[in-house]
């Protein structure tokens, strides 16, 4: 008897060091029980402490790997990190409107947790124009969510307009993630006009190297398996905030989190 399992697909970075980009979505799409396939969209060099290079894949490799994937085990949902050229961009949502994709998350990743920029400014235009128009939900942080709207956010009645104001222009749901000093880690949806406010508790852990990559994945995860947008935002906070409460501590910098602190079993125990 064949097990059934859902997939889902992460179109983004590699981070060489484990915590962020594909090899996050990964753990987490893992921990949150789907299969999880990636399309590579660049190469990065980086640590905990920063990013040192970045090499772009080209467009028809890209489109390749997208098209390998839906042609032979198709994704329940999608997750797009790390893009940062507009062609690149383009690709993606080239292939996976062919493709009818559903349940596209997009985490717009503009700059890295240590501070390098991550996305060229003519990108940021194509994602507004086209690949937001085709995602079911997009999770931007605070500064992310000010490049969105052209606006200055300082407390929760600004995200509450900014999350109006990214669904009303882009179509697609809007998940503004708190912290920023604004909030104790509370994040906000909007939903077809409707606000959702989901209370988070800010746990006191320097080391959020690969937080909204993971989020993100979080998320497609659970759509992928058939949760609705608002119960798949809840599951994903919970995991987060499991990850970060594990405080691991590795690295020089602003380390990973423990993306696998609920695994157990007798191949993941730990030797003395």
């Amino acid at each position: 008897m064949s097990m059934k399992m859902f997939t889902a697909l992460t179109v983004a970075g590699s981070d060489s060091s484990g915590g962020a980009g594909i090899q996050a979505d990964i753990k987490t799409m893992t921990m949150n029980g789907v299969f999880a396939m990636s399309a590579v969209t660049a190469l990065t060099a980086q640590n905990t402490t920063g990013v040192t290079g970045i090499m772009e894949v080209t467009p028809d490799f890209l489109a390749q790997q997208i098209d390998m994937i839906f042609d032979d085990i198709r994704p329940d949902a999608v997750k797009i990190g790390m893009v940062s050229n507009s062609d690149l961009i383009r690709t993606i949502v080239d292939r996976l409107t062919f493709h009818k994709a559903e349940h596209i998350v997009v985490d717009p990743v503009m700059v890295a947790t240590s501070g390098a920029d991550l996305m060229q400014s003519d990108a940021v235009l194509t994602m507004k124009e086209c690949l937001l128009p085709i995602a079911e939900v997009v999770t931007p942080n605070i500064p992310e969510a000010e490049v969105l709207t052209g606006r200055k956010i300082e407390n929760e009645k600004d995200m509450e307009e900014a999350a109006r104001l990214i669904q009303q222009q882009y179509g697609c749901a809007a998940l503004i993630k708190g912290g920023h000093q604004i909030n104790d880690a509370n994040d906000l949806l909007c939903r077809s006009g409707e606000l959702h406010w989901f209370h988070g508790k800010r746990i006191d852990n320097p080391n959020t190297h690969g937080t909204g990559c993971t989020l993100s994945s979080a998320i497609a995860s659970n759509l992928a398996k058939g949760y609705d947008l608002d119960t798949s935002v809840e599951r994903a906070k919970a995991y987060i905030s499991g990850a970060l409460a594990a405080m691991l501590d590795l690295g020089k910098g602003s380390g990973p989190m423990n993306h696998a602190f609920e695994l157990s079993g007798e191949f993941a125990k730990i030797t003395e």
